[in-house]
């Protein structure tokens, strides 16, 4: 038997919004990336090990209502989305209000320096006198990626309401596009061509699909019991089929696997 590839942390945030129908933010990777390149994704990544300093921890807020172990995803989850997409769940430290779109402008320098490694993200909120908003952030989703595959990651996915006057919009880098769709909408256009959608996020844009609103797709992920998701592989008569747990809280729980094709 070949060695299991071991997984890499990652942070991924369904970002959404009402308009007056919920809609959530997606970008479109890059072709070169070696992972889910072309493909329609929530804006996401690997966890920094900066991420797991004690700075990064000392200036976010909401951390306690979670695991130790937890908190570099969470941390991981708002620094990647200021760098991916340009929005920032933070605050002054000791305010309520997110920061507006002018002060999020000020500190868009920092965009860069993150991305580069030249700091971590809580030495620009040190710098900066910010907190990143993790109490903000809902748990949404954790999914593995399976055995078979050359690079593993394993991903917690959270959900969260987008600022109102932040811009979301793709780095240009990782990420060549982007789009705020309905999950329903979204789903009709992959499924006539439009889009390239890997099976754990249209899983997940199913889930979110049977909500009417950023506050229910909330309130559902909060009362959902966590489940993390590692698929397997199922050889039948007509081919391979990609399986996760019939018991997980997602509409479709195999998918048939096509030769030279992400599930």
């Amino acid at each position: 038997m070949p060695d299991v590839i071991p997984t890499v942390p990652a942070s991924t945030i369904l970002l959404c919004r009402n308009t007056p129908e919920l809609e959530v933010f997606m970008v479109v990777r890059h072709h070169q990336i070696d992972f889910a390149s072309g493909a329609l994704v929530f804006p996401g990544g690997k966890v920094d090990d900066a991420d797991s300093d004690a700075l990064a921890a000392q200036h976010t807020r909401g951390l306690e209502k979670y695991p130790e172990e937890e908190h570099t995803y969470l941390i991981a989850s708002v620094r990647e989305v200021f760098e991916e997409c340009g929005v920032l769940l933070a605050r002054a430290t000791g305010s309520d209000d997110i920061i507006p779109a002018s002060r999020l402008e000020e500190l868009m320098p920092y965009q860069k320096k993150l991305v580069d490694n030249e700091l971590g993200i809580g030495e620009m909120c040190e710098a900066e006198g910010l907190e990143l908003a993790c109490d903000l952030l809902s748990p949404y989703a954790h999914w593995i990626t399976p055995t078979f595959m050359p690079k593993r990651f394993d991903t917690k996915f959270y959900i969260a309401e987008a600022p109102s006057d932040h811009l979301a919009i793709h780095d240009g880098s990782e990420s060549v596009d982007s789009v705020w769709l309905n999950p329903a909408q979204l789903l009709k256009e992959a499924e006539e061509g439009k889009w390239t959608v890997i099976f754990p996020t249209r899983c997940n844009l199913e889930l979110l699909a049977e909500s009417d609103s950023v506050e229910s797709a909330i309130e559902a992920s909060n009362t959902r019991p966590p489940c993390p998701i590692l698929p397997t592989v199922e050889k039948r008569e007509d081919g391979n089929w990609l399986c996760i747990p019939k018991e997980s809280a997602y509409q479709v729980a195999e998918v048939k696997m096509e030769k030279g094709k992400a599930p």
